[in-house]
């Protein structure tokens, strides 16, 4: 089979093009080309379309192939360049291969020109790769200091979030109804809870979440999900699915998942404002080394569940594509949107251990494919909708906490709903009391990050005492994603931050169920 080739030829001579031609063809190529002969109709050629290679004659009567080389690295730097001449000395070669030509073949032995051609295409493909990768690389290392500095300023603002909604919870409660007081104190928790929202997408992006994955049929939560965005992204753009037959399931959380599918079609809305074609597919992928080496580098083999959505929409140019995962970047007008969305997507696909990638073209639409790791078994049915009516109890609760104001907080919240509270300001202090009131304590109540000793460590110490201890997590983040997890692996329950009245007593009643049902067992 042929391969393209195109060919720009600097020459003047008809004839010797034509054995050039000769020449490529025999060694299987199909090749496309100009000839050429001043710098003008160079310059042109140039301008007009991409070359594969350039081929160039050193001495012509109007032109000649030093000056062709000087043309060609200013327009395309990455293009290969060889002389084909009959009368170029020792000299000149290397003196050529100084400037920037890759190599050179004496028009005498023309046998030479198809292996030549062949080296320099693959070197420039091979050039082409590593500065991909290298791109990638840097762009991944400038996601990872964002992501930490993201990640840092929203664990700080959840604390802040979480005091001002529970203040305003309680206050809200106890207001007259119907009141203006009340009022204002419903908008003051309604714009805590969006503030949240931000910060949650934050954490997303930084990769701070802590998932709470089980095994999910993509095929039924993307069904699910469209259904309710149906309505919001509008009458005028036709929504296509098709999902896969026998589709694996993926270990993933549905939240995060679904969060994910919402951003990229609402994103694909924002890209059609006069309508069009929304398709969402899912497919079983499986990833060769091969692949790996021709993509991207922090791809890896293995088993794939795969979410393609597709708009055809404006589109982007490359530019733009570099940058579309940033937090904050936005092509949209001031107040149109947060330029957390994309952002989001990517960090919740990188924490589930899968990736993405963007395909797009200026007026040909977009196309993200979402790559998360498959499993097997059955999906897992959908957890039952809690009761959002705070519930009361009268266990004795050890609560450590390094923020004063949460610590306080969380104490009158959960004395109004009957419990016996014990305070720690940090892990020593709450292993120390632990220790001095571990016969009456039913459950622990811990923030992750703590100065002196963190919330895990903590209740490690704990359990060795008493290995029955049911523990309540709470966290704005955690650097400490691998210990965390395993321990909900093992029953303990995460309370994300910021969290309300109605949160904290959900959580709490269900780690003392549980514990009242490992201890009847």
């Amino acid at each position: 089979m042929s391969v393209a080739l195109r060919v720009l030829i600097v020459e003047d001579s008809e004839d010797d093009t034509a054995l050039l031609l000769r020449e490529l063809q025999r060694g299987g190529y199909d090749v496309s080309y100009e000839r050429v002969d001043s710098p003008t109709a160079m310059n042109s050629a140039l301008s007009r379309q991409e070359w594969d290679i350039v081929i160039s004659d050193h001495s012509m009567p109007h032109f000649s192939g030093t000056n062709a080389l000087s043309l060609l690295r200013t327009k395309g730097p990455e293009v290969p360049f060889i002389f084909v001449s009959g009368t170029m000395g020792e000299e000149a070669a290397v003196a050529a291969l100084k400037d920037g030509a890759q190599d050179y073949v004496m028009k005498g032995n023309l046998k030479r020109l198809v292996p030549a051609v062949q080296r320099e295409l693959r070197e420039v493909e091979q050039r082409r790769e590593r500065k991909h990768l290298e791109r990638q690389v840097q762009q991944l290392q400038k996601f990872e200091a964002i992501g930490r500095l993201a990640g840092g300023i929203a664990h700080d603002f959840n604390n802040v979030i979480c005091a001002i909604l529970g203040w305003a919870e309680l206050e809200y409660k106890d207001a007259q109804p119907g009141t203006r007081l009340q009022e204002r104190l419903q908008k003051i928790c309604d714009q805590a809870q969006r503030a949240a929202g931000l910060t949650s997408q934050l954490l997303a992006f930084a990769r701070r979440q802590v998932l709470q994955p089980r095994r999910i049929d993509l095929n039924n939560l993307v069904e699910e999900g469209i259904s309710l965005l149906r309505r919001v992204i509008g009458e005028d753009i036709e929504i296509c699915l098709r999902p896969a037959a026998n589709l694996r399931v993926t270990l993933a959380d549905p939240v995060q998942i679904d969060q994910v599918l919402m951003n990229l079609c609402l994103n694909a809305r924002d890209a059609m404002p006069k309508g069009g074609r929304l398709v969402i597919e899912t497919q079983n992928v499986d990833i060769d080394e091969e692949y790996c080496r021709l993509h991207t580098y922090y791809v890896r083999p293995g088993s794939f569940v795969l979410l393609t959505v597709s708009d055809t929409g404006i589109g982007m140019d490359a530019a733009m594509i570099d940058r579309i995962f940033e937090p904050f970047f936005t092509t949209k007008e001031i107040g149109k949107g947060t330029g957390l969305g994309l952002a989001t997507v990517f960090g919740i696909v990188k924490q589930h251990g899968g990736f993405i990638n963007v395909y797009s073209e200026p007026g040909k639409g977009t196309t993200f494919r979402v790559y998360l790791p498959g499993d097997s078994g059955a999906p897992e049915p959908p957890k039952a909708e809690p009761d959002e009516q705070p519930q009361k109890g009268t266990e004795t609760i050890l609560l450590a906490e390094d923020h004063e104001s949460l610590r306080e907080l969380a104490q009158e919240t959960l004395g109004a709903l009957g419990y016996h509270v014990i305070l720690a300001s940090n892990g020593i202090e709450a292993v120390q009391l632990f220790k001095d009131n571990s016969d009456r304590i039913d459950l622990v109540v811990m923030d992750v990050v703590m100065p002196g000793m963190s919330g895990p460590d903590a209740y490690l110490n704990m359990s060795a005492i008493r290995p029955d201890l049911g523990v309540v997590f709470t966290t704005g983040y955690t650097t400490e994603q691998a210990c965390l997890t395993s321990m909900v692996e093992k029953g303990a329950s995460v309370l994300q931050k910021p969290y309300g009245a109605k949160g904290l007593s959900r959580v709490i009643r269900v780690a003392l169920g549980r514990k009242r049902l490992n201890d009847s067992h």
